[in-house]
């Protein structure tokens, strides 16, 4: 069948889907979910049943049991709801299965990821010699952007141990990078933070100061702007100073923070981005593009040196030189879609002052459910939002704080009620709520901070009647 007979019967089943679920999250027990996949039948029978049968049975089983991050009462994650616009477009990349690592799989991608990236390294603001490449998300941006420093690194290195730092708020993936790369986790220093949970430049300088004296060489600083929790952007310019200073890889993990740039109110809270040697971003959180959607840029193109590679049937020095441009040495990855291709079509539908109202009216709701959860006698507030998440906790009068700030989490899940964050701040459980829906009302966001306070009443009640659960 052809794509345009197979899209009716797809949608309507994905509607009828979305409208068994009813709310943000399929109710009930989790394995309940499974069940209705597996009830569906084989995923591998000895004969198939047909190309519209098949999309029909299980795109409606699937919208029922999925989260929909459009749905106001959605506000785990940074997962974002893709723009209409970006959504089509993606389909448009899948049509063709275009493939960047040759130019002959993918003329016109490689070209729409020459502009995005262009674009993307104005926003930084990078100069001209910048270049970038699309990458998966905000991992494989620290990744590969640890990639690079440590081998720029090893240059001068000699037999001395590289040392990486981060901020005790950084992302997981900093860690995991560097055991992935070969240097281990145990040579990676967390830094602590101030009051804001920033890295503390200070601290910075001493964790520096004690590598030196252990024989170590300084090899890439990681500064986060925009923490998953509470959207924390580390000193910048501080940090790119102390870098400087220390000959150091200064990487910038602006996964989440990153989408800032587009507003012209909260850009200034990147200043100092530009003195990066390199920064990752992802138009999956504040950019609200499909999965995936992540942008590694490099203030010089020669720094993407290292990850040069020729390769016989994909990229011969005499077809780059006639003008056949291949993009495979600037990821780890071979095979890649065309994502840049959804990216481009919402930069030009929305332009920079579109995208920035997104961004600067999830900022707004941010602070409005600030206002909401301070108000309310049985909800406590971490600290003002700086992106577009608020972490906070409800405060029992009976039971354990943080059993029933966990309990209550779950037990939203299990009524299809509502999908917020859990996480652990101070040695306390706290819960979050990331606000990436710019088109969320203010009664929406009212109702539901009030179903969270009905759900810690109900938990912490259930403490008087059973106080051992």
């Amino acid at each position: 069948m052809h794509l345009l007979e197979l899209l009716a019967p797809t949608l309507k089943a994905v509607h009828d889907g979305a409208r068994e679920r009813s709310g943000p999250v399929p109710a009930g027990e989790p394995g309940a979910v499974a069940d209705s996949v597996r009830a569906v039948g084989e995923i591998l029978p000895e004969h198939g049943i047909g190309g519209e049968q098949a999309l029909v049975e299980l795109a409606r089983v699937f919208a029922a049991g999925a989260v929909d991050p459009a749905h106001p009462a959605c506000a785990a994650h940074l997962h974002a709801p893709p723009l209409a616009v970006a959504v089509v477009a993606d389909l448009v990349a899948s049509m063709f299965n275009s493939s960047l690592d040759s130019w002959d799989q993918a003329p016109s991608a490689t070209a729409v990821e020459a502009e995005v990236v262009r674009a993307m390294a104005d926003l930084v603001p990078y100069g001209d010699g910048a270049s970038g490449v699309l990458t998966s998300g905000g991992t494989e941006s620290n990744l590969t952007g640890m990639f690079l420093a440590l081998e720029h690194a090893r240059r001068t290195a000699g037999n001395r141990t590289l040392r990486v730092f981060c901020s005790v708020e950084a992302h997981f993936s900093v860690g995991r990078s560097a055991g992935v790369l070969g240097i281990g986790e145990e040579f990676v220093t967390t830094v602590e933070v101030d009051a804001e949970h920033r890295m503390d430049p200070s601290a910075l300088r001493g964790a520096i100061a004690e590598a030196r004296v252990r024989g170590e060489l300084p090899a890439v600083i990681i500064a986060t702007a925009g923490t998953s929790d509470l959207g924390a952007i580390d000193p910048l310019p501080e940090i790119a100073a102390i870098a400087e200073e220390a000959g150091a890889w200064m990487h910038v993990d602006a996964a989440y923070g990153g989408g800032a740039l587009f507003s012209r109110r909260l850009a200034p809270l990147l200043d100092g981005l530009s003195r990066a040697d390199s920064v990752g971003l992802d138009l999956h959180k504040l950019g609200w593009q499909p999965v995936a959607a992540g942008v590694l840029l490099v203030r010089d193109a020669a720094l993407f040196a290292p990850l040069a590679r020729r390769a016989a049937y994909l990229n011969t020095e005499d077809d780059e030189q006639a003008g056949y441009t291949s993009l495979l040495g600037r990821s780890l990855r071979t095979t890649r879609r065309a994502d840049a291709l959804k990216i481009a079509v919402t930069l030009r539908a929305l332009g920079r002052h579109g995208m920035g109202q997104l961004v600067d009216r999830c900022h707004a709701l941010a602070w409005r459910a600030w206002e909401l959860i301070s108000v309310q006698t049985r909800l406590e507030p971490l600290q003002p939002p700086v992106l577009s998440s608020v972490v906070f906790r409800y405060l029992p009068i009976h039971g354990n704080p943080d059993l029933v700030n966990a309990r209550l989490r779950r037990s939203l899940l299990r009524a299809g009620r509502a999908v917020i964050g859990r996480t652990e701040l101070d040695g306390r459980v706290h819960l979050k709520l990331t606000l990436l829906n710019p088109h969320t009302t203010d009664a929406e966001l009212t109702r539901l901070v009030a179903d969270v306070v009905r759900a810690g009443q109900d938990e912490d009640r259930a403490d008087v009647v059973d106080p051992e659960d």
